[in-house]
């Protein structure tokens, strides 16, 4: 998953988790972004504001050194409505559901994915996991992800529609207009001689 500015701008809302530390029977986290959290959350997803932000995550551990982390992530947040330019707020709730393996296993995998999209039908395949970092899975980033990839790119407020201006075309206003104007000057000049 890419987020605008990934590279440019440390990770907004971060809740790591070491992942030697996960009990084998998962572990469940309730996150809240902070105020500053949710104002460099609205920065860089260009929002208004982000008036609150969410996130409900259980991490399970799986064989092979993998986890899995599902749950919801939940916004309120604040954007400009594409038609009228009146500030609005939209409700997010999204799903989240992704596997995490040993960095290695993943680079591995995502090549092997990669190598099978040759083909000319291309089969029904998984995602493939994403990287355990550094033996940590960052939550707060999961669920960043997760709220940037729900955002409307083209807010509207409830009933507003686009409307063009449309007027009647000028039959004497076309592209053409200036070489007939030229044309009909010439024929006045020859039949005044």
């Amino acid at each position: 998953m890419s987020r605008p500015n990934a590279e440019s701008r440390p990770d907004p809302w971060r809740s790591p988790v070491i992942v030697a530390q996960i009990p084998d029977t998962g572990l469940h986290r309730k996150l809240e972004a902070s105020a500053a959290e949710r104002q460099a959350m609205a920065e860089i997803a260009g929002l208004r504001e982000v008036l609150s932000a969410l996130a409900d995550l259980e991490v399970v551990p799986k064989s092979g050194g993998r986890y899995e982390v599902t749950g919801h992530v939940r916004a309120r947040i604040g954007q400009t409505c594409v038609v009228t330019l009146d500030p609005i707020e939209n409700e997010i709730d999204e799903e989240i559901d992704l596997i995490f393996a040993p960095e290695a296993e993943a680079r591995r995998l995502a090549d092997l994915i990669e190598e099978g999209q040759d083909d000319e039908e291309p089969p029904e395949v998984a995602d493939p996991p994403e990287p355990i970092v550094n033996g940590m899975i960052d939550l707060g980033r999961i669920a960043t992800d997760a709220l940037f990839l729900a955002i409307d790119p083209y807010p509207r407020k409830e009933g507003a529609v686009f409307e063009a201006e449309i007027t009647a075309p000028d039959p004497e206003d076309h592209p053409f207009a200036a070489l007939k104007a030229l044309q009909d000057n010439k024929k006045g000049k020859r039949k005044g001689k």
